[in-house]
């Protein structure tokens, strides 16, 4: 055998055309070529492979060899091939597969899961990567060109990202039922002022947002807060009595309705706040991409937990 890398599609195609019409003038036909073009891409054949690919039969028609047969699978595989691979390339390129990454704030955990499978049942050629990490690090994975898309309360200024809303995005300062604010309607900035805060590390959103609240109820006035790894570490914390926190309502919405925690009423609480679909607005997406971004906004917030007024 000799150079196989030089074979074309064109030979495998000549061969196969002189097989099935039993002469060079109706492979010519078939294949719109002269039949000494024909002809000459059959010998050009012959000379790679080291071996003849046809033999003429008893009434003059062109039978392959039994190493012209050989050749014949191999052009049949590489038929299938190039049609398995076309068919995949328009579903890449209309939306109907790909991969796509979608990076969630970690407060959105609590709904992340729900949205994804829904992507899943809607969209099943398409592989959605979830991605959950703080604040900081949903922007970092953004400033990589990790994400194609992110979910998150707070769009960043870099990168430079188009941001739609999606759904409300309810803050509250829950407390055990017990405390002595439980009753209060409302408490006042005093009385918040004086309490022990719960939140979680730098970075993070709701901790950003937690203290441009305290700061503008309080003017200046210092509050004291404890570090948390996590909002179940908080949740947890909270109802042992350790203190209270600024959470997203979104993640507490078992515990209210089930007593164990409760939300202080006071001026300026709930903070409304939006979640927003992020991409980068110098980066292109995919076609899925497309479609997982445009599925997600014609879902309008139904896969956000729902939350007691």
């Amino acid at each position: 055998m000799k150079r196989i890398s030089a074979i074309t599609l064109r030979q495998l195609r000549v061969l196969r055309a002189v097989i099935d019409s039993g002469s060079l003038t109706g492979a010519a036909g078939q294949l719109s070529l002269s039949p000494p073009a024909i002809h000459s891409q059959l010998r050009a054949l012959e000379d790679l492979m080291g071996a003849p690919m046809v033999i003429r039969g008893e009434h003059g028609a062109f039978l392959a060899t039994e190493e012209g047969r050989t050749v014949l699978e191999a052009e049949a595989q590489i038929a299938i091939a190039l049609e398995t691979c076309a068919r995949r390339v328009a579903a890449l390129q209309s939306g109907h597969t790909g991969n796509v990454s979608l990076g969630v704030v970690s407060t959105g955990k609590y709904f992340a899961p729900r949205l994804v499978a829904d992507l899943r049942r809607a969209l099943p050629e398409v592989e959605v990567t979830l991605r959950i990490g703080n604040r900081d690090a949903v922007i970092q994975w953004l400033t990589s060109r990790a994400l194609d898309l992110a979910i998150m309360g707070r769009p960043p200024r870099n990168p430079a990202v188009v941001a739609e809303p999606i759904g409300p995005h309810p803050h509250i300062i829950v407390a055990p039922p017990d405390h002595r604010l439980a009753a209060a309607d409302p408490a006042t900035p005093r009385d918040l002022l004086a309490e022990t805060y719960l939140a979680r590390e730098p970075g993070s959103g709701t901790r950003i947002l937690m203290t441009r609240f305290l700061d503008r109820i309080g003017d200046g006035t210092p509050w004291r807060m404890v570090e948390m790894g996590t909002n179940e570490t908080i949740k947890q914390a909270v109802i042992a009595g350790l203190g209270i926190a600024l959470i997203s309502q979104h993640t507490v919405t078992e515990e209210l309705r089930a007593g164990r925690l409760v939300a202080l009423k006071a001026e300026g609480l709930p903070i409304q706040r939006n979640w927003f679909l992020i991409r980068r607005e110098d980066m292109a997406l995919s076609p899925a991409g497309r479609r997982v971004h445009d599925h997600i906004l014609g879902l309008k917030g139904t896969f956000l937990p729902a939350v007691e007024s």
